[in-house]
């Protein structure tokens, strides 16, 4: 026999509508995105470099290449010359018909990075400091003194050698 159901019970019973599906609308998935975007892009403007920083790395990396350039004229038993050029510099090796570029990977010709305008040599001792257009570095361990100071538009960065074959960026 069917069961039979009490008119109360029916009438405690809800109809039936369609569920809701769980998830986001494009609205809000559009609203997300266009925030996401915009922190993305305020981070990345507050993470722009200094150029005072650009500029000491560049001075950091041309001591090391000096160093690198004395130790390199002492193993060729000839001199190595550093001279700054329009845009970036180059090291050049002397040789019985002159000054000739060096072309290998580390002492080859590069381009200025940092925002390099210019550059000054100045060879310090006794009165007047002496200006050079070029960097000589000798055969032998010990040199003269110098400094070649690199200037930008966010300031300058001076690299001091003592003599040693040791170059620091002041």
């Amino acid at each position: 026999m069917p069961e039979r159901r009490s008119p109360i019970s029916r009438s405690r019973r809800r109809p039936r509508t369609p569920a809701r599906a769980a998830g986001f609308t494009l609205l809000e998935m559009l609203v997300v995105l266009l925030i996401a975007g915009l922190l993305v892009s305020l981070a990345s403007l507050s993470l722009t470099r200094n150029p005072r920083t650009d500029l000491n790395e560049e001075a950091q990396r041309l001591a090391l290449l000096f160093e690198s350039a004395g130790d390199e004229a002492q193993v060729r038993a000839r001199p190595i010359a550093w001279q700054p050029l329009s845009g970036g510099f180059r090291f050049d090796v002397r040789t019985e018909d002159g000054w000739r570029p060096l072309r290998d990977d580390l002492l080859g010709p590069r381009r200025w990075d940092g925002g390099v305008t210019g550059v000054a040599i100045t060879y310090p001792g006794g009165g007047d400091d002496t200006r050079a257009s070029r960097l000589v570095f000798g055969t032998e361990a010990v040199d003269v003194p110098v400094q070649v100071t690199l200037y930008s538009a966010a300031g300058r960065a001076t690299i001091v050698g003592t003599g040693t074959g040791r170059y620091e960026v002041r």
